[in-house]
């Protein structure tokens, strides 16, 4: 990627941002984005159906899980407060809403992108959602009953997906805090999501405003660049604590095909 383009809260901006690879990196910057364990440990599976009511609780529950989790594991949180519907929305245009589509959420969490999820996939469709919390793993089942949860790590996502029977998926859709994570482990499970996805299929991913400008956002994005041979950045999605960008990756790389191999730098 050409360093020199870098994004500020007050960009607006339009055109393609050179990856190093075969990728470019197409932004379309400004307003808020409107939007209709361990591998191998297997999860209560049920029926992933439409529901009709409410989240039991609501969202003072889903508060009380996020700051529990936030407290005890503050070095694998990397949001100060839940997504925001405008940023589910945002991530979750990627989302089939025909046809019967497999499409999995990384970093569930308490659930807000998990009902955005809800709300635009087909009837037919069946939904996963991931998390390496056991503690939120239970609040999402307990909470979200029609829900298919699984506990398990990202990094290992294709052994995880194929212990509840799910081979190639439609959708990925991802709140994970990437920056938190070691180089090696961002690129593993990159290529976990790459080999997931079908040939159609799409990943879509969260950065924030205040960390455009670090040196590891610079990097996670070619990151990205080497991935995927399609890169769009929408956004800025200001209706967020705090404000954020998605990122909507099409057409993985395989990873023997990757520009330079793997990027461990």
């Amino acid at each position: 990627m050409n360093e020199t383009a870098r994004l500020r809260p007050d960009t607006n901006v339009g055109g393609d941002v050179e990856g190093p690879g075969r990728a470019g990196i197409r932004t379309n910057v400004g307003g808020d984005v409107k939007g209709s364990g361990r591998a191998g440990t297997r999860a209560n599976v049920g029926e992933a159906i439409r529901p009709t009511g409410g989240v039991p609780g609501g969202r003072a529950a889903d508060l009380r899980a996020f700051a529990g989790v936030a407290l005890r594991r503050q070095r694998v949180v990397g949001a100060v407060a839940p997504s925001s519907p405008a940023l589910a929305r945002a991530l979750t245009t990627i989302v089939p809403s025909s046809g019967t589509p497999v499409v999995v959420e990384l970093g569930a969490g308490t659930g807000p992108i998990t009902e955005a999820i809800r709300g635009r996939i087909a009837p037919g469709g069946r939904q996963v959602a991931i998390d390496v919390d056991r503690e939120m793993v239970a609040h999402l089942r307990r909470t979200r009953p029609w829900l298919e949860v699984l506990h398990g790590d990202a990094a290992d996502l294709g052994a995880l997906l194929a212990s509840a029977g799910v081979g190639r998926v439609d959708a990925v859709v991802s709140t994970l805090p990437w920056s938190l994570f070691p180089v090696p482990r961002q690129v593993r499970m990159l290529e976990e999501i790459g080999r997931v996805l079908t040939p159609a299929g799409a990943f879509t991913t969260v950065t924030y405003l205040p960390a455009l400008l670090l040196r590891g956002a610079h990097e996670f994005r070619r990151r990205l660049g080497r991935a995927f041979e399609e890169v769009l950045i929408t956004g800025p999605v200001w209706r967020n604590m705090p404000p954020g960008l998605a990122y909507v990756c099409r057409r993985p790389v395989p990873a023997s095909a990757a520009p330079g191999g793997e990027d461990h730098s």
